[in-house]
């Protein structure tokens, strides 16, 4: 490696000079084409801190993310500005130089997993990746060590998942190895985008009191690059808030969502706060799906297969919002494909109403269910093209659904690895919608969005419910969201169902101690860490 491009593998010694900023970020611009993304972009995070960005869906926090690891899609670049990891400049080094560095000094938690991981590999050997590839590990070892790490990241039966493929894992399972992976060659930096977006509270929590650890012990820095005002209040020292490509406002964090000053961060404040109760009476209409003692089973290896799904049963009636809820990996979106129609049970009765249902699906991971090559506006039209509307009609349809998705129409032309995580939601959402189905099943369909574009969904579903009486199987780990829509709740935990009835009753005054834990943890707002911080700031 030339000498110019130094590798840093090892920790600075507290005896020598200070150590530089984790990361510095000066007078930043983005650009794709003629379009600026990012535009005079300045932060800092020291060694020990934890900065949160935070901002709408669209505003630039992914490629923020992206551009400080050198991994910009095909057509961005960085036009102007400089970017330091660990005192090594990021900005003009050569593709050598950066994979040097990734992993060892600067690691990733992205926001999707599906799309992260290689299908054909085993979950353990990605999680060890950095350290076969930086000479740290030999193979026994790294194997070995891969099943602390995801125990570490709060994965029950470490030793199977080390050894499963990534399809075979829900998604909250596949955010958890990913965070694995980010610490395995213990960086300097870490750059979590969402990383909490797929995870229920207890879940959330644990794996946030991880990253507080590793911080307070190791002094890495975290840029978390997030939605979740209440995460941010809570975790964060600092916060920055990024609006159409800029920093519009920078400060300790309980200053910054306590009092804010911009009116972009006061508008996001606002909607972050909880909505108010406005669930309909249960219809009483007739059964649309109705599932009696379901069971799906995944045989993995020579072993004992795995009951994803047991003995399920429940009803979801016309014009009704039906919530499921549960943590990662309790067979919640098994339950979602087998509704659809995806997958087969393995036993079981699965009816739907006498008349056609069409059930269409919102899927956890639109980046998974979108062909990368399809423009957005294809993508929206293909269940109206596969029903034989003409041109005219999937035009107008596609600028309708834009206008309620509050997507802009220059969208149309863009592919989805060209979309915030936020966009490619709605973007899931409008394509579900289409085709007018009788039936939605959304699977966490507002879990990677922010405040203002989960508000929209929330609004936007609630008045199409009253106008076009939609029936929905909700799914997700948002028990505000959940507590806001639903007539009826179940509760699913290890494939079955532990507590059911009406919204109100089950989301308040719970019957079953698993119930209970999950408001439990989503209520908790610490307002000190459980660790000890660094005293180690960078003064802006």
């Amino acid at each position: 490696m030339n000498s110019s491009e130094p590798y840093l593998s090892e920790p600075y010694s507290s005896k020598s000079a200070p150590a530089p900023p984790a990361l510095e970020v000066s007078g930043l611009r983005v650009s794709y084409g003629d379009r600026t993304v990012l535009e005079d972009v300045g932060l800092s995070v020291a060694p020990g801190e934890v900065l949160a960005v935070l901002g709408e869906s669209g505003s630039g926090k992914s490629t923020l993310a992206q551009a400080v690891l050198g991994l910009l899609p095909v057509g961005g670049r960085v036009t102007d500005g400089r970017i330091a990891v660990a005192g090594t400049e990021v900005t003009g080094r050569s593709p050598r130089a950066l994979r040097a560095l990734r992993g060892a000094v600067v690691a990733l938690v992205p926001q999707d997993p599906t799309a992260s991981f290689d299908p054909l590999v085993r979950v353990g050997d990605q999680v060890v990746e950095s350290l076969r590839a930086h000479g740290l590990a030999g193979r026994r070892a790294a194997r070995e060590r891969a099943v602390d790490l995801l125990a570490e990241a709060g994965i029950d039966d470490p030793v199977r998942v080390a050894r499963s493929y990534p399809h075979t894992l829900s998604g909250g399972q596949r955010q958890r190895a990913l965070i694995a992976a980010a610490f395995a060659a213990r960086p300097r930096l870490v750059v979590a985008d969402e990383p909490t977006s797929a995870l229920d509270a207890t879940v959330r929590r644990r794996i946030m009191d991880r990253f507080a650890e590793v911080v307070a012990e190791r002094g890495t820095a975290l840029l978390l690059i997030t939605h979740d005002f209440a995460l941010a209040r809570e975790r964060a020292d600092r916060v920055a808030v990024l609006s159409g490509g800029r920093v519009v406002e920078t400060g300790p964090a309980a200053r910054v969502l306590d009092a804010p000053v911009h009116h972009r961060t006061r508008g996001l404040v606002t909607a972050a706060r909880p909505l108010r109760q406005a669930v309909q009476a249960p219809p009483g209409g007739a059964a649309v799906v109705h599932a009696e003692a379901l069971v799906k089973e995944y045989r993995s290896g020579r072993g004992q297969p795995l009951r994803a799904v047991d003995g399920v049963e429940f009803t979801v009636r016309e014009g009704e919002f039906f919530g499921l809820v549960g943590e990662s990996g309790s067979g919640k979106s098994t339950t979602a494909r087998l509704v659809t129609g995806l997958t087969r049970p393995t036993s079981g009765r699965l009816e739907h109403a006498p008349s056609p249902v069409r059930p269409q699906l919102v899927q956890q991971s639109p980046y998974a269910a979108f062909d990368p090559r399809w423009s957005v506006r294809r993508l929206i039209e293909e269940p109206l093209r596969a029903r034989g509307d003409s041109v005219a009609r999937r035009r107008e349809r596609v600028r309708d659904l834009l206008e309620l998705m509050a997507l802009d129409g220059d969208l149309l032309g863009r592919r989805p690895a060209e979309l915030s995580g936020g966009q490619r939601q709605r973007v899931a959402l409008a394509r579900a919608l289409a085709p007018g189905p009788r039936l939605l099943v959304c699977d966490e369909p507002v879990s990677a969005l922010d405040p203002l574009a989960q508000r929209r969904i929330v609004e936007l579903l609630t008045r199409l419910r009253a106008e076009l009486g939609l029936t929905c199987l909700f799914i997700s780990h948002e028990l505000h969201v959940v507590r806001q829509l639903c007539d009826r709740v179940a509760v699913m935990r290890a494939g079955r169902l532990v507590e059911s009835g009406p919204g109100d009753v089950v989301l308040r005054t719970p019957r079953h101690p698993y119930t209970r834990e999950l408001l439990d943890a989503e209520a908790v707002r610490p307002t000190s860490r459980s660790t000890p911080r660094p005293t180690t700031r960078r003064v802006e």
